[in-house]
């Protein structure tokens, strides 16, 4: 590994010394190599830290430009590393990108804390809210809002802690940043070590051909030339199970999914689980709180736990009496007597057969009408030109972190350009599950910086030379995180830190569900959807089927979110002294905090079980899983306000824009919320969307 540079400096032909001179400072991932990261780094955490002790020590008055404007304009070397670093693992990791997460993660707890709990610098952001109060400061609404938020995270930080106390604090918030940083890498390989070989392609019946194709050639990338490889998607319930007319090796590949973290072997995730509930605990005491979850709502627009337990508790019990009445009708399909023949094994093949004997529409019928290429260019991109007046040109010119990556700039009405957007489309095994937008670079005026945002999901790429066939689903994730991408592409803020998707964690999610509602508006559907060998469009009865099917199997996708979310709550409403002594009692512990919220219903397990629960104990989402649930309440009513404002129309789109998308965290998002709706929001929408008003 290399040597550590001199404190504050960086060897001159490390190409993260300096911005990059590519187009919108895209990193030039064509010069970086792993060894530029870790002294990239360390040299970056230096730098600021030199930038921060001279706010510290700045005895002239506090001010705009000598507190605010100064402290954004610290960490430019550590973005510039850390970014590109932290992408690249997530997509594309290697051992020796995980050795320096391994190593650097708990050096970057360890650099956040000197900041926040920095005494001195907290006094400058005092000395100047005292002024702005006297009327000796005049702050715009965006560096008032950021003041106020600055305050508050060293509050929350614990700079008013005693000294012992903030070295316990520095402890635990190191050993976190471990733990979470570990449970990701374990969880990564266990899902590699869970996935299913099939020997005889007479099992995988039911399955495209180029479904099958594609998990040849992944076995073969294993090694294992001739088999067939079902590799693990994050949540529980895995796609290809819809199709698989093989019941046994659908609850084969059912029982590897659940298992995984509970394996008793190297990739055993649950003594991390009880370790990380227990620090988080101690850390939420140390700050005054009662439990961890009592933090993170208080940092959120929730508010507070009684306000997110409300709402999960006011949906759960019509979610499982959806999901219940789902379940019976699935069992007579099957010829079953009662619901509890139905495995969660069958569920979603069940459903797909229950689908197309209701609406003659299953996966297999509509996946050839959902090529990737023309769902990108014809739907994804044509639903935000006619929404925005944002145009798309592919850059080959430019080179991503990876080969497979795709670069699009991004052009404005006027023809400016706006930023770039990197597409990561397929899975691999060094990628990590799931779905994840991220920036590259964040938009700010302070240092004229424009976006540059990424997209993965985790498609099963086609043997080379065939099309990428969808399934609706995919669709669905590609609008969705389309939405991401178009909140920070459309930043236009003057920080750096209140840019794009800079905001609070239940409130993120809004935009990105807002964009879901294009995938199936008649327009862009008409695009987007037409046969890719005949050129034939979607036939317009299976369309109107599609649109009538939107409510089918909703009690089974609103019950299998909310046990998740529900199980988060759980784990961080405890005290440090209530989580569970051994691993032994992870498992147990799961199953009763279903049953006590009435969420335990074993055809419908958790979208995501405790042991590979990336969201909370390797992510940012400890807590906070609610929040898409809750973000989806702000989300049906927005859909609301364009269907009743005409929908696909430029005047909502610029208006959503301009009100809501271009301010990031400039502003308490609520406020940008109502802005745009004129109100408060309201829950109704979300009810009768996912069935659950009656």
């Amino acid at each position: 590994m290399t040597t550590d540079p001199t404190p504050g400096t960086l060897d001159a032909s490390n190409p993260l010394a300096v911005a990059s001179t590519l187009p919108y400072e895209l990193p030039d991932f064509t010069a970086i190599r792993v060894e530029h990261y870790l002294p990239a780094i360390r040299a970056g955490m230096a730098e600021q830290r030199a930038e921060v002790a001279a706010i510290a020590a700045d005895d002239s008055p506090a001010g705009v430009e000598n507190v605010l404007d100064a402290f954004e304009r610290t960490g430019v070397l550590l973005r510039r590393a850390a970014t590109p670093f932290f992408t690249v693992l997530a997509a594309d990791a290697s051992p020796a990108l995980e050795a320096i997460e391994e190593e650097v993660a708990p050096e970057l707890a360890a650099h956040r804390d000197a900041i926040y709990l920095d005494a001195a610098l907290h006094g400058r952001f005092v000395a100047l809210a005292e002024a702005a109060d006297a009327g000796d400061v005049a702050l715009d609404e965006d560096q008032q809002w950021l003041l106020t938020t600055v305050l508050k995270d060293f509050r929350r930080a614990g700079v008013s802690l005693g000294d012992d106390e903030q070295a316990r604090l520095r402890a635990i918030n190191a050993r976190l940043t471990s733990l979470e940083a570990a449970f990701g890498r374990r969880l990564l390989a266990g899902a590699n070590a869970a996935s299913v070989f099939v020997d005889d392609v007479a099992r995988l019946d039911g399955l495209a051909a180029d479904t099958i194709a594609g998990m040849a050639a992944a076995a073969e990338s294993r090694g294992r030339a001739g088999e067939y490889l079902v590799e693990m998607q994050l949540p529980t319930q895995q796609g290809l199970l819809a199709s698989l007319t093989d019941r046994d090796l659908r609850e084969q590949v059912q029982q590897a999914s659940e298992r995984r973290g509970a394996t008793g072997d190297e990739h055993d995730t649950r003594e991390i689980v009880l370790e990380t509930a227990r620090l988080r605990a101690e850390r939420a005491a140390l700050l005054g709180y009662p439990h961890h979850a009592a933090y993170v709502a208080e940092g959120a627009t929730a508010g507070t736990t009684s306000a997110v337990s409300a709402m999960l508790g006011r949906l759960a019990p019509a979610a499982v009496r959806n999901a219940r009445a789902e379940a019976a009708d699935l069992a007579r399909h099957a010829g079953a007597d009662d619901a509890s023949a139905v495995r969660a094994s069958d569920w979603a093949f069940l459903a797909e057969q229950v689908r197309n004997e209701r609406f003659a529409l299953d996966d297999a019928t509509l996946r050839p009408y959902l090529e990737l290429e023309r769902v990108v260019h014809q739907g994804v991109f044509e639903a935000a030109t006619r929404l925005y007046g944002v145009t798309f040109a592919e850059r080959d010119d430019l080179v991503g972190y990876h080969p497979g990556n795709r670069v699009f700039e991004v052009f404005d009405a006027d023809g400016s350009g706006l930023g770039l957007f990197v597409a990561d489309w397929y899975t691999r095994e060094a990628k990590r599950g799931g779905a994840w937008m991220n920036n590259l670079v964040d938009q700010n005026t302070l240092l004229g910086e424009q976006p540059v945002v990424v997209n993965n999901l985790n498609i099963v790429a086609p043997p080379a030379g065939e099309p990428t066939l969808l399934r609706w689903d995919e669709v669905i994730t590609l609008f969705h995180e389309f939405g991401h991408a178009l909140h920070g592409l459309f930043s236009h803020v003057r920080y750096p830190s209140q840019s794009g998707t800079n905001v609070p964690r239940d409130f993120v999610e809004f935009p990105s569900q807002v964009n879901e509602m294009w995938a199936w508006d008649p327009q862009i559907l008409a695009s987007y959807a037409v046969h890719h060998e005949t050129g034939e469009p979607m036939p317009a009865a299976w369309v109107e089927a599609m649109l009538a099917s939107r409510q089918f199997n909703e009690g089974f996708a609103t019950t299998e979110y909310l046990a998740a979310a529900i199980l988060d709550q759980a784990w961080h409403l405890l005290a440090a002294e209530d989580v569970p002594a051994g691993v032994e009692d992870v498992v147990p512990f799961e199953v009763a905090a279903l049953e006590d919220a009435g969420v335990a219903f074993a055809p419908v397990p958790p979208r995501y079980r405790t042991t590979y629960f990336n969201h909370v104990f390797g992510g940012g989402y400890a807590a906070a899983y609610y929040s898409y649930i809750w973000s989806e309440v702000l989300d049906a009513d927005s859909v609301q306000w364009f269907t009743e404002n005409g929908g696909l129309r430029r005047e909502n789109g610029d208006l959503f824009r301009a009100r809501l998308l271009a301010r990031g965290g400039s502003v308490d998002p609520m406020e940008a919320f109502r802005d745009l709706r004129g109100r408060e929001p309201e829950i109704a929408p979300l009810l009768a969307r996912r069935g659950l008003d009656a």
